[in-house]
């Protein structure tokens, strides 16, 4: 995966090859995990 030069910590990347979701943890050096699942906000 590569990232374009203004990628920000916490932006939400696809990748092309497997299809999941990367979020950038890092950018110097560029560290990306795979992005959390989003789990329901039950509010209040």
């Amino acid at each position: 995966v590569s990232l374009h030069d203004d990628a920000e910590v916490g932006e939400i990347i696809d990748c092309g090859t497997c299809g999941g979701e990367l979020e950038v943890v890092d950018v110097d050096p560029p560290v990306l995990e795979t992005a959390p699942e989003l789990e329901e906000d039950w509010g209040e």
